[in-house]
């Protein structure tokens, strides 16, 4: 006779043979974060608005990962082994509109991998190997409202690569490569209220650099190597309540106009400033809220040396 083994022992062993993270059916929702996964589920229910596969060994997705899924409207990826993505990948899914992709190895993209995705709303692409932007990426995306560049190896921005995004309210590039923005690189941001640049190697902005974006709120130039601004290079930016200048090199300071409510929040710590006249009667007519204001010191004339900027605005002791 064969051998007969205990339903105890028939459940282990299908347990021990299971496939990680198997879908439930009439399921909303699927969430795997199985480091083993390497595999994308499949026979996910058609019912699916939200799939999260993060943390796990996942490095290829084929074509059709997402057939069959005509209501996912959130599809999240971070933190796998992802290098490419297939060009038809999102094709099946015209109702998605976060797709995170943050944490993974992807050095370029399809040229028309967001040609369907008219309804995307979210793109993170942070922390990834991008060396370049394209055009042909974004042009699709009108309903775009938040975009994640950030930490990848950009070099550059090039002129009118978001020209279509006219929704977009959050662009993030900080911690990049930047050396310079060129002309036209924000053209046809005409929404946006948060420009993150911190953490690139920025020496330099065009006078017109921001003549795109006057509806801009928060802008962070933090970490950058800048050592002198365009005279009036804020005066488009009649709606900026947050201005981070912190640890660059400049000496002389340009502020956006005065405006009717909250002060500027203003952040000019770790440079090195020449507290003359032209410094002072920027901060006297513009009056910002100054941040971190025990480190932000004169390094020059030497009267001042070392003196809170602040105090020396404060004091009223110069004739200019």
């Amino acid at each position: 006779p064969g051998w007969i083994l205990p339903p105890l022992l028939l459940v282990l062993l299908a347990v021990g043979h299971a496939t990680p993270c198997s879908p439930q059916p009439n399921a909303t929702r699927f969430v795997c974060t199985e480091p083993t996964l390497s595999t994308f589920p499949t026979g996910l229910p058609t019912s699916t608005v939200a799939i999260s596969v993060e943390f796990t060994a996942l490095a290829t997705l084929l074509p059709t990962a997402l057939a069959g899924l005509p209501q996912l409207r959130e599809l999240h990826l971070s933190s796998n082994l992802l290098t490419t993505l297939p060009e038809p990948l999102l094709r099946p899914v015209p109702t998605l509109r976060i797709l995170d992709l943050t944490n993974n190895l992807l050095a370029d993209l399809p040229a028309g991998i967001f040609t369907g995705a008219h309804h995307l709303q979210h793109l993170a692409l942070r922390g990834n190997q991008l060396q370049v932007l394209k055009p042909t990426w974004f042009r699709h995306l009108l309903q775009l409202q938040w975009l994640d560049l950030a930490a990848n190896k950009l070099a550059e921005v090039p002129p009118e690569v978001f020209h279509s995004l006219s929704s977009l309210r959050n662009l993030d590039l900080s911690y990049n490569r930047l050396t310079a923005l060129a002309p036209g690189a924000l053209a046809g941001l005409r929404a946006l209220e948060q420009l993150d640049l911190e953490g690139n190697h920025l020496g330099m902005l065009l006078p017109a650099t921001f003549v795109p974006v006057p509806t801009l709120r928060l802008l962070f130039l933090q970490d950058n190597k800048l050592q002198a601004l365009p005279a009036g290079i804020f005066l488009p930016l009649r709606h900026l309540r947050v201005l981070d200048l912190a640890r660059n090199q400049l000496q002389a300071l340009e502020l956006p106009p005065r405006s009717p409510g909250p002060p500027l929040d203003l952040d000019i710590s770790g440079n090195p400033w020449d507290c003359e006249c032209q410094l002072l009667e920027v901060l006297q007519q513009v009056a910002p809220q100054l941040v971190t204001a025990h480190d932000t010191l004169c390094a020059s004339p030497p009267r001042h040396r070392g003196r809170q900027v602040a105090e020396v605005s404060q004091a009223g002791d110069m004739v200019c």
